[in-house]
């Protein structure tokens, strides 16, 4: 049941610094949703949008956006959200038909596939953020009555700090398969957390788990300091993503898992755009040419 979730909600957790990138990211699930050729539909995105004061007069349709489908930050960039929710949603899907029983959702945001996706029966949804983060979702949801569809423990612990030890805590089972999930979350880790994180994925893992991740390849952020992503995200709702993505030279992760047994494949965005055939192609002066989305398996022997 979606009902209208009450706005007097903590938001502590999400009305600044990265916080404030989970509602820009629910902000375009929402206007995803409501395209007539949606690739992603997330029911519950535009409640979290609504409840928080920082985001309650940003779009949940295009048709409120000045320039619609026109405007760098509410059009295209919306766009490449939608479609990233669209790929990862398969992947995890796929994972779990394939046997994986355990999903574990590296910084969640909010992220509401919990509720939203049709899980196999038996699936455990580990859901890792901040305390104030899961509390925000926690209190949006609760306000909407909405139910999840498979078991899920949220798991309120910053990724720089011992998140192993809360999902061993929770019963996580390393013997079993699993799928993992970061997405969206390292751009805005140090180099050794991200290092750490890989590894600790992989000691983690059985047989049969997968993974799927996003990097940025480029040398120097700053060079793309003027594109239109970047600077009406800035300008229309006060997210400088310079600012908050760590500058160092990122660690070759994909690389790092090949080394230790993994298969991996690397796609850049506009690869699945093709595919759907809906989503962001290249441009000039493009901030999501160095993106990528990172696929891993842990075969079985």
């Amino acid at each position: 049941m979606v009902g209208t979730a009450h706005r007097n909600t903590d938001v502590e957790g999400v009305e600044g610094g990265v916080g404030l990138t989970a509602l820009m990211v629910a902000a375009a699930r929402a206007i995803e949703t409501h395209r007539h050729d949606s690739l992603a539909r997330d029911i519950y995105a535009e409640h979290f949008v609504l409840a928080a004061p920082a985001s309650a007069g940003w779009p949940v349709r295009v048709q409120q956006a000045a320039d619609g489908d026109a405007n760098p930050l509410w059009g295209r960039f919306a766009r490449y959200f939608g479609l990233r929710t669209r790929v990862l949603d398969d992947f995890l899907l796929e994972s779990v038909r394939a046997g994986a029983r355990q999903v574990v959702l590296l910084g969640a945001g909010l992220d509401s596939r919990a509720f939203r996706l049709d899980w196999p029966p038996g699936c455990v949804i580990f859901e890792i953020d901040r305390e104030g983060v899961l509390a925000f979702k926690h209190e949006v949801l609760g306000g909407l009555s909405a139910t999840p569809r498979a078991a899920r423990v949220p798991l309120p612990v910053d990724l720089r700090d011992d998140w192993v030890g809360a999902l061993t805590d929770a019963c996580f089972d390393t013997a079993a398969p699993s799928v993992w999930l970061a997405e969206g979350v390292l751009f805005y880790l140090p180099n050794a957390a991200e290092t750490a994180l890989i590894e600790s994925v992989d000691r983690l893992s059985a047989e049969g788990s997968a993974l799927a991740f996003e990097v940025k390849l480029e040398a120097d952020l700053l060079a793309y300091r003027d594109s239109p992503l970047y600077t009406s995200t800035k300008d229309q709702i006060g997210i400088d993503l310079l600012n908050l993505f760590a500058r160092e030279p990122r660690p070759d992760s994909a690389g790092a898992l090949r080394g230790k047994g993994w298969s991996t494949s690397v796609h850049t965005p506009f690869d699945f755009t093709r595919r759907h055939g809906r989503g962001p192609l290249p441009e000039e002066n493009d901030a999501l040419a160095g993106n990528r989305w990172v696929f891993a398996n842990k075969p079985r022997p």
